[in-house]
């Protein structure tokens, strides 16, 4: 005996058995299209579950972009939805296209740190601890409590009135 060479997926080809690599490639294609339909949908049932008023909501996931269009009710609902997407799994990065029907102020973005508190957050961005309740309300329904936030997470920091 010794060691005999064959050509790779030969088998598939000759005597139909198994799957031929572009078959295989064709099928992780079409499981990772369905993976992206089904986590885009839950996106969007979870922005219904959040109440967060956007008429005519299309979330398209490619890859780690995600891709959202419709008509948000106002600014602060705009940013809601696309931090309850950015922060999502998998999604790195969030192509806004939609529109906002009663425009208001652009709020910052804050991505949070080991280390961060909404009261370090609130010093930073408006000079005073004690503003955090504006950030937690900010980014309600999202945060259920001012202590948990995460690293790595991004937070809406509206301008004060």
């Amino acid at each position: 005996m010794g060691l005999f060479s064959f050509i790779k997926n030969a088998g598939a080809k000759v005597f139909g058995i198994g799957k031929t690599e572009a078959e295989e490639a064709a099928e992780a294609a079409e499981a990772k299209l369905k993976a992206e339909a089904a986590a885009a949908a839950s996106l969007q049932e979870t922005v219904a579950d959040l109440q967060l008023q956007v008429e005519n909501l299309n979330i398209h996931i490619a890859g780690d972009t995600a891709t959202i269009s419709g008509m948000a009710y106002n600014q602060a609902t705009k940013e809601k939805v696309v931090l309850v997407v950015g922060n999502s799994n998998g999604i790195a990065t969030v192509d806004d296209q939609m529109t906002v029907e009663h425009v208001e102020p652009e709020a910052q973005f804050h991505t949070v740190i080991s280390g961060d508190t909404l009261g370090k957050i609130a010093k930073k961005y408006y000079g005073n601890a004690m503003k955090y309740p504006e950030i937690f309300e900010a980014n309600k329904p999202m945060l259920t409590h001012p202590d948990k936030i995460y690293p790595g997470q991004v937070l809406r920091i509206p301008a004060l009135n």
